[in-house]
Formats: structure tokens, sequence, C-alpha cells
């Protein structure tokens, strides 16, 4: 009988992290002071990130060992399984094969824990007694707040305030796994204070949220920042995504043809995507194609500009595809995927031609993810939705040529905790919202002169 789920043992989980700044056609542009704009050097960074996590964001090794506790913390969940998606191709009566990389099977639902137990142990390594980050969604803060409390770690949340009030059960299951959460802009922080007294019904943005955990973290000297997505740590860690569906994909007997992910800030995409790109250096062809909103087009309508990565301007200014630090995403838009700009890494990537971007409105993603959801089964987070549309597109495009195509896809999370957007989906209330050019120049005219 032909298989459906591509399954590896505990055994089976990598060892190590691919860095694919090993391999890149020329080094990223150094990431820079925000006062002085002059490179930044290790030391920089440590009021911020403890120093494993800083040496591994400028490290030119190729693989990074994974320490034993992060591999322990792994086996909650992993490896997870790799889809062969029959009854969708059955649905699309296509020639190509369809795989997915289903990351949905960790306890928060989506692949951020693969960063998150990393980040928080590399903390705890460094005595750290607490971590401040921010989340859009949601993902990314239950991550953190189940890595913390796996090492024993205080953590506290600045959760976008449209998420906030949409996603009320991401917020719960934060505080379940002990995490404080604050729906951002907040009271907490004066850079919070100052986007309230300029607009007191902000709707709240992942670059403001970014502006309050990093000023939580560098006013205390027992707490450091996390992050969930856009810096090269981050994306190492979850190339343990990629890894395991390589040893999957030829366990199959497969290598897909085109690799695709939805891209917030990138890390699910990277994950996924970064060990295959390996093979492409060493000559092998294989498409990546990245998948964004409509509403917040980074890679597609943005500018490849030094930025700051929140709003107010405490961070470091890095090279990457931006909307503008000062950009706030349309409060309508209910697939997440609404950071200002793309990770350093992926944005050099498309800049140099070796990886696609393509924007797609938020109802046919979900009109895809229900079409997903009545074949396979797994109700898509709708982040996962826009990987899900292009990989559906994917399978159509290879039906019209006749061309036997394999498509391979992260199925980033489960929508379990998304149910209220696809509930408006179902009722017709979705809009479909393209950014308008102006709103673009508008914030694009506040990037700093670098």
């Amino acid at each position: 009988m032909a298989e459906t789920k591509i399954l590896l043992s505990e055994k089976d989980i990598p060892t190590r992290w691919y860095n694919i700044a090993a391999d890149l056609p020329h080094p990223l542009d150094p990431p820079l002071h925000p006062g002085t704009h002059q490179p930044l050097g290790p030391d920089d960074l440590a009021p911020i990130f403890p120093m494993g996590l800083i040496m591994q964001e400028v490290s030119a090794e190729r693989w990074i060992e994974i320490p034993d506790q992060v591999l322990d913390a792994y086996r909650l969940y992993r490896p997870t399984p790799l889809h062969r998606a029959r009854r969708l191709e059955r649905v699309l009566d296509t020639p190509a094969k369809i795989y997915y990389k289903y990351e949905g099977t960790s306890p928060p639902g989506s692949h951020k824990p693969n960063t998150a137990i990393a980040q928080a142990y590399y903390n705890k390594q460094e005595g750290v007694k607490r971590l401040a980050t921010e989340t859009g969604a949601g993902q990314w803060g239950s991550a953190l707040a189940l890595a913390c409390r796996i090492f024993d770690l205080e953590c506290t949340v600045y959760m976008v305030k449209v998420s906030y009030n949409q996603k009320p059960y991401r917020r719960v299951m934060m505080e379940v796994w002990g995490a404080n959460v604050f729906a951002s802009p907040s009271e907490h922080t004066r850079a919070g204070r100052q986007i309230l007294s300029e607009d007191a019904d902000s709707p709240g943005s992942l670059g403001i949220a970014i502006s309050e955990a990093v000023e939580d973290a560098v006013s205390r000297d027992d707490t450091r920042y996390s992050l969930g997505s856009v810096l090269n740590h981050v994306l190492l860690h979850q190339t343990v995504v990629g890894l395991e569906a390589k040893k999957q994909m030829e366990m199959a007997g497969d290598y897909p043809d085109v690799v695709v992910g939805c891209v917030g800030g990138g890390s699910n995409f990277a994950g996924l995507c970064f060990p295959f790109l390996a093979d492409k250096f060493a000559g092998k062809q294989v498409r990546a194609l990245a998948v964004e909103p409509t509403a917040c087009p980074t890679l597609t309508k943005g500018q490849f500009r030094y930025d700051f990565g929140d709003t107010v301007g405490l961070t470091p200014l890095v090279r990457m595809y931006t909307l503008g630090h000062t950009f706030v995403p349309a409060g309508i838009h209910a697939g997440g995927l609404r950071y200002h700009g793309d990770a350093p890494l992926i944005s050099l990537l498309v800049k140099e031609g070796l990886m696609e971007a393509v924007a797609y409105h938020q109802n046919p993603c979900f009109e895809a993810a229900v079409t997903f959801a009545r074949a396979e089964g797994i109700i898509p987070a709708p982040e996962a939705a826009h990987a899900v549309k292009a990989a559906m597109d994917e399978a159509v495009a290879a039906k019209e040529t006749g061309e036997k195509r394999v498509i391979l896809f992260n199925l980033s999370g489960h929508g379990h905790f998304d149910l209220g957007a696809y509930d408006d989906y179902l009722a017709g209330k979705l809009v479909d919202y393209e950014l308008p050019q102006e709103k673009i120049d508008a914030a694009l005219a506040d990037l700093p002169t670098v």
C-alpha cells in the first residue's frame, strides 16, 4: 500500500542545524547600531541576547551542533510527519505529487518551538531569569511560553492588540504555561505609552510590540529579548524541519521541484527550504517559492534597504525587504504574516534571484484552506493557508501542462485557534485588501538614511 505519512523515529532527529550563511553567494551586509549607524559587534548585542545566540547570529560555520538538552525537549514532538496529499491530488485531478511537512503536531501547534526551545536553553545557560518577546497571531508567544516553562524561566509577551482581541485562546494558552501577556501597544512601556498618546485606538503592529519587548528586556539585568523570526539564529534553528524533510522525501523516492512556504518574517519557509537550497548551490534544480499576503507585501512591493526591526528604532538596522518600520497593517487582515520586513537571509536570496515571491489576497487563501481541510482533514493556520494556495496553484499549473511536478510545502501549523477567521470567511465577511502604493510610499519615506 502506498504510504500517506512518511515517518521518522526519534533517532532521526537532526543533531546539527544547517547554517546557510556558509553557502551564500556573498555575505550579508552587517547589522548597524541604531544610533551611530556603525557596524555592530557581538558586545553591542549583549544587552539583548545571550552570547551563545549572538555567536550563532554571526557564524559562518555550515553546521552547528544541537545541545543535548535541546534535543531532549525536541523529543516532545519531533520528528514531525511528512504527508503525501493523495486526497488533495485527486480533488485537483493533477499529475503533480503534493507533499507537506506538518509542524502542527507540536504542543503549541506550530513550527515555532524549534527556535523557542533553543533560545530558552541558551538564555538559561547564561543565567538569564526572564524573557520578553512580542507575538502577532500568537504562535510565537505560545511557543516561547512553553519553552520558558521547560527551562524554568519567566516569560512576558506583548501581543499585537488586534490579534489579542481576535484570538483570545492563544492568550489563554500562553497563560496556562505561565506567561504574562499584554495587549500591545500597552501602558507598561514608554514605547507603548508613546504610541497610545498618538493613537489611542491603535490596533498595534509587530514593530510596536517589538519596541515594547526590547525596552522591557534592556531595562532589567535579569531579562533578555527573544525573537520568533527574521534573525539568522532563528532561521538556523528552524532547519530541523527541512533536514527531516530531506530524509523523508528520500524515503518516499521523490525530490521536490518546488519548495513552498508562507512568509511573514521568514522562519518557517527558511526552515523547510534552506536545506534544499544547499542542494541548489551544489547544482541541483529546485525552486523556492515564498508566499505573502497582499495586505503586507514586503518581498513583492517593499524596498531592499536598511531599516529598523521595530517601530520606535531601538533595534539594530538590518538590510532587508521592508515596507518601513512605521508601517501598521490593516486590522481587517485575518491571516497573520503582518511584519513590516523580512529576514535578511531571505531578502538577500530573493534579491539574488535564488528565491521567488508571490502575494495573495486572503479570501483565495481561505478558499484553498477549506478545500485542503475537506480533502486532507487538517484545518491549516491562516498563515499556512497562503502556502496551501500556492501549492495548489502549482499543482493546477502542472495539470495544465501535463507536467509531473513534485511539490513540497510547509504546513507550519493548525488553525484550531483561528476558527473565528474561518467563521468570517464562511459568512462572507472577510475583505480582500491590497496595500495601496501611497501607504507604502508614506511608510518608506520614514526609512533611515544609511
